[in-house]
């Protein structure tokens, strides 16, 4: 009893000759003052969200209030803190300096990160809910810290091109000053050609494929290149924007195993893999019902002037094998081809 009895008495006197220490040093206030302001930032938080989501409708108006209800709050908190922790020191600035100094030494990634975030709400090359690309990766951006932003991933190759891949990737902001980065959603353009390429046998009727081909990429790009005439029509006035055609438009080439039309018309980058989808249904569809019009594939084959060449050039061939398969049958007789006359 006696021991248990000087050990608590003891354990008494170390914690309050800590607190009698802290309070000489001025800690013991700090950390409640601390205290009391990150219950005030909670509390500010809670109230400029109800605040803001007053002004939205929509889910993506609604998370951009709440990360600016988030980051106005927690600058409000850096400041009372602050004031907190520098009351001790005679120049703030020479605190700063020094500080500075040690952290740009020590915080390098995390300082450019940071600066990478304050281009991002500066400058604006993207927002949430763009699709970008930053490097080999692309997706839609649904999140921006003060160090890193996300993206749901969307394939840029293979079976799923364009589509979401259901992955989140974590890209560090400092990545803008050191990677070329692409918004396909925002800018003075918010549109991109999808291009259609249709291969045809050489003995298909082109012109009339080339029309359907025409026909239906019009009708689905009808919606997309009138509304990209408004955005141009409005970038004028900001960026030195040259006359460029927007209507949909079916080229012709020629290939080695036939002939080859190339259809563009605008489209929504996200949308672009389903608009793909339905001008090849509409054209599988409309080329099913014409005996003219064969696609062409990688393949071999024997070709007969004598059958399947133009009617010109068939009857030359015919001739000409009858000439040689008469040659050689009397060659083969032994009569000769030309008959002597007695002198």
């Amino acid at each position: 009893m006696i021991t248990q009895y000087g050990s608590s008495i003891t354990k008494s006197m170390v914690v309050k000759n800590i607190l009698e220490h802290l309070q000489n040093m001025g800690l013991y206030d700090r950390f409640i003052d601390s205290v009391l302001a990150i219950l005030f930032f909670i509390f500010l938080r809670w109230v400029l969200v109800r605040i803001f989501l007053q002004f939205s409708h929509d889910k993506q108006k609604e998370f951009l209030w709440r990360k600016a209800a988030t980051y106005c709050s927690v600058f409000f908190l850096v400041f009372l803190l602050s004031i907190i922790w520098l009351r001790g020191f005679h120049s703030v600035s020479t605190y700063f300096g020094l500080l500075s100094a040690g952290l740009a030494v020590a915080l390098k990634d995390p300082l450019t990160n940071l600066a990478g975030w304050l281009f991002i709400l500066v400058r604006k090359p993207f927002e949430a809910g763009d699709r970008v690309q930053i490097g080999n990766y692309a997706g839609d951006v649904i999140d921006i810290d003060i160090f890193q932003f996300t993206l749901m991933e969307s394939s840029i190759s293979g079976v799923s091109k364009d589509m979401r891949t259901g992955r989140l990737i974590k890209i560090s902001n400092s990545t803008v000053f050191t990677e070329p980065q692409v918004n396909f959603t925002k800018g003075w353009f918010e549109y991109i050609w999808n291009t259609i390429e249709v291969n045809i046998t050489f003995e298909s009727n082109w012109k009339k494929a080339r029309t359907i081909l025409e026909e239906i990429v019009n009708a689905e790009g009808e919606d997309t290149t009138r509304r990209a005439k408004v955005t141009m029509s409005a970038a004028s006035e900001k960026y030195m924007v040259l006359n460029m055609p927007l209507e949909p438009v079916v080229l012709t080439g020629v290939y080695d195993n036939g002939v080859m039309l190339t259809a563009a018309y605008l489209c929504d980058p996200r949308v672009r893999r389903r608009s793909s989808s339905k001008v090849w249904e509409q054209l599988l569809e409309r080329f099913s019902g014409e005996d003219d019009i064969v696609f062409a594939y990688p393949t071999q084959r024997s070709f007969s002037n004598v059958t399947e060449g133009k009617p010109a050039i068939r009857a030359e061939t015919a001739r000409t094998l009858q000439k040689k398969a008469t040659k050689k049958s009397l060659h083969q007789t032994g009569t000769p081809l030309f008959e002597s006359k007695p002198s």
